[in-house]
């Protein structure tokens, strides 16, 4: 152990009490792609594209879905609150919430670890996972390892996980756990769509680059050896392509016609094939369209519909389940009692200035908050004589009458 309290892992000292070795089973039914990679594997789809967390995130798609949801829940204030026997719930200073709200280790900070912690999540059927490094009981640091060092089984009854680091049994309250619904994760489940989508994106490059489908055909009604029709294509290949040979005259003998192809039907629909691809991903990640910057059917009015509903039925669920796993690892068993950990949601649900400055008007006025409490949403510190439910807008108290002249 260093000077500073942390465990010096360079010395293979294992933080751990001795316990009895057991023999563990792991279950493969399913492999991971890392475990399938070590064997030279690699999970295709029905449109033979191998598809793995890597090359998914090829896709624009796939990339904007998961940054989007896992940059939004990394941007939010963490607190620790104390609930009331009434259900209230009050924000209290807690070393967990420091630790939070700054670096979590030497090279990570708080909100890295949450963006990184959804990211795995969203991606991989694991799950994101976190271990943390307690001294005396205490956390001094919470670790995400490369995806691989933590291993994970789950009871067959109970779906109980188990972990190990480098096949080394770690407690469950030492390892911060964050799971998909299903207990697959999005990138997994929406593996068909992803390989059509990263198919279209080959078939595109290969055809704009001249490859999926030739710009037309040499014929010779005449007749032609093999090796004589070999000299021609490669003559007219060297004078009529490549990147130098754009609008140059083509020069025809012996009766040879060039028949040019044209796009079908299907061609045509190429475009929309590959939205529909966008669309098929937003609905696997539960994100808006317009939120992947397909904006074909988004307006101004349905566009701040669409963002509420990302608040709402994509974000929310996420921000529940990290509360969740957060709470269930950071907090002792005695804490758990009274203490919950919190996201902030006012940030992504706050309006514009004008539209927020009404609102706390009517909320005082009708007694709901206090001109304290309004003033604290607004970022400002509270004044003599906030903290009444009063409504200012009606002058409760006569006015004093003005002095008389004493002449009169």
């Amino acid at each position: 152990m260093g000077n500073d309290g942390r465990i010096n892992w360079s010395m293979n000292i294992w933080p751990f009490k001795k316990s009895i070795p057991v023999t563990e089973s792991k279950g493969l039914a399913e492999p991971p792609d890392d475990v399938l990679a070590l064997f030279g594997l690699i999970p295709t789809t029905a449109s033979r594209t191998p598809v793995t967390a890597t090359e998914a995130l090829k896709v624009p798609a796939v990339g904007s879905a998961i940054k989007v949801i896992s940059e939004a829940a990394s941007s939010l204030d963490v607190v620790v609150k104390s609930v009331a026997d009434d259900g209230t719930e009050t924000a209290i200073a807690h070393p967990i919430g420091t630790l939070l709200k700054g670096d979590v280790n030497d090279w990570t900070g708080g909100a890295q670890l949450i963006r990184d912690l959804v990211i795995d999540a969203l991606s991989d059927d694991r799950g994101g996972m976190a271990f943390i490094n307690r001294v005396n009981g205490e956390v001094r640091e919470i670790i995400r390892y490369r995806n691989g060092v933590i291993a994970v089984d789950f009871d067959s009854n109970t779906g109980e996980p188990s972990f190990s680091i480098n096949s080394r049994p770690v407690a469950v309250s030492d390892v911060i756990h964050l799971r998909s619904p299903f207990g697959r994760a999005p990138l997994s489940l929406a593996r068909e769509a992803i390989g059509v989508a990263l198919a279209l994106d080959k078939h595109a490059g290969r055809l704009f680059g001249n490859g999926a489908r030739p710009s037309g055909a040499l014929t010779f009604p005449k007749g032609m050896g093999e090796e004589s029709v070999k000299k021609a294509r490669a003559a007219w290949r060297a004078t009529h392509e490549g990147g130098d040979a754009n609008g140059q005259t083509a020069i025809l003998y012996d009766g040879t016609e060039f028949v040019p192809f044209t796009f079908n039907s299907t061609d045509a629909q190429f475009l929309e094939n590959r939205k529909f691809q966008i669309l098929e991903i937003a609905r696997a990640f539960r994100v808006p369209p317009s939120m992947l910057f397909e904006l074909d059917r988004a307006t101004w009015s349905n566009t701040e519909q669409m963002g509420q509903e990302f608040l709402i039925y994509c974000l929310e669920p996420w921000l529940i389940a990290l509360e969740g796993a957060l709470r269930r690892a950071l907090l002792t068993p005695e804490e758990r009692g009274n203490l919950v950990i919190r996201f902030d949601r006012d940030d992504l649900t706050r309006a514009d200035l004008a539209t927020r400055a009404t609102v706390i008007n009517s909320l005082i006025a009708s007694r709901v908050i206090n001109p304290n409490e309004g003033r604290s949403w607004l970022g400002l510190s509270p004044r003599a004589g906030g903290d009444e439910f009063a409504n200012p807008n009606i002058q409760t108290t006569p006015a004093k009458e003005a002095p008389t002249d004493a002449a009169e």
